[in-house]
């Protein structure tokens, strides 16, 4: 089978440059599966996992939230405004933070502190769900 370029790009680093055969990317219209001559699309990342089958068949998976994907001639890129690979995910940690979350969203007053805790309870479930797969 033949490959394509991937970038997958945070503002923190670059998680994966390299040549695959598909990836299958979490868009807010449904998951995008790209393979070699993929049409040109642009789309809005959706939270969730991003699954990269690289030309040595290895399947890397990363956890995407907020950001863009761009299919190109040139190939792939998925700028992520997180991103994580799933196998770093500390589970022990985020079910912690979850608890601690969950508590702030009880405990908060206002609409705006409502809504901030609301935003990372949403987070931390994205991100246990994707550890969870």
């Amino acid at each position: 089978m033949t490959t394509f370029h991937v970038e997958l790009v945070s503002p923190e680093t670059l998680l994966f440059a390299g040549q695959a055969e598909s990836a299958t990317v979490p868009s807010v219209d449904g998951e995008i599966t790209v393979l070699v001559g993929h049409a040109p699309l642009m789309a809005v990342l959706k939270p969730g996992v991003v699954s990269i089958r690289d030309a040595e068949q290895q399947v890397r998976r990363l956890f995407v939230r907020g950001g863009f994907v761009d299919v190109n001639p040139a190939g792939l890129t998925v700028l992520a405004e997180y991103a994580i690979p799933v196998e770093e995910i500390d589970v022990a940690s985020v079910d912690s933070q979850l608890r601690d979350a969950e508590e702030d969203f009880r405990d908060a007053k206002t609409f705006d502190a409502k809504q901030k805790a609301s935003d990372k309870l949403v987070h931390l479930r994205d991100l246990r769900a994707a550890a969870g797969r």
